[in-house]
């Protein structure tokens, strides 16, 4: 699937970001099937409205973002919402966990909320790998924020898609739990056959990007 995006430019920072230079915001953009994007992304500069917008969760922004050769703005909330089952996973910034239900629980609502794209036990296996197989049975909200992050990025990986979009995903993580986490999201995009976005305020080394933008 291309995510296609045509001179978007988020209208409550308009005045703002018209006045910087940008690669992506009011430029002419096509993110191919399984290429590896990086959105180097100063503070202030809408790194998460960005990704909102791909995701269809806000709609005040000038320009076109298409879905192959969709308007997503065009595009029913049925038809977005088996896109987001389907086609697109997403790890928030602010990671979106249910703090009141365990850790499992809430890579499990990712898991079955289609035909599971995995068994029960690929969370226990992702979470050893990430180091956070003691907490899986503890109410997420007891968790460190570290802890929520990998979390998340296990659930992330429950679904099937086509793209993975992150929003600075391991700004909480040491070296080494950065180097586990890129390294399992490197494997499972590619055991999919996906591409991903990846928005950060720094430059990094962590994966072999097919293009980096500076936002």
């Amino acid at each position: 699937m291309q995510l296609v995006l045509k001179n978007i430019i988020p209208i409550p920072l308009k005045e703002k970001l018209i006045q910087r230079s940008s690669d992506v915001w009011n430029q002419s953009l096509t993110f191919n099937p399984k290429e590896w994007i990086k959105i180097n992304a100063p503070s202030g500069t809408g790194k998460t409205t960005f990704i909102h917008i791909l995701y269809k969760l806000r709609n005040d922004y000038e320009g076109i973002v298409r879905y192959n050769d969709s308007d997503i703005k065009q595009i029913d909330a049925t038809k977005i919402a088996l896109y987001r089952q389907q086609n697109i996973s997403i790890v928030f910034q602010d990671l979106k966990l249910f703090p009141n239900i365990t850790a499992k629980e809430n890579i499990e609502l990712n898991r079955v909320m289609q035909t599971p794209f995995y068994n029960e036990d690929k969370i226990n296996e992702m979470a050893e790998t990430l180091g956070v197989a003691s907490v899986l049975n503890q109410k997420a909200g007891l968790c460190s924020y570290g802890e929520q992050q990998r979390i998340a990025i296990i659930r992330a990986l429950m679904q099937p898609f086509n793209w993975l979009l992150m929003d600075e995903p391991f700004s909480h993580l040491d070296k080494a739990n950065i180097t586990k986490a890129a390294t399992l999201i490197a494997e499972e995009c590619k055991k999919r056959n996906a591409g991903f976005i990846l928005t950060d305020l720094d430059e990094d080394e962590h994966f072999d990007y097919s293009n980096k933008f500076l936002l």
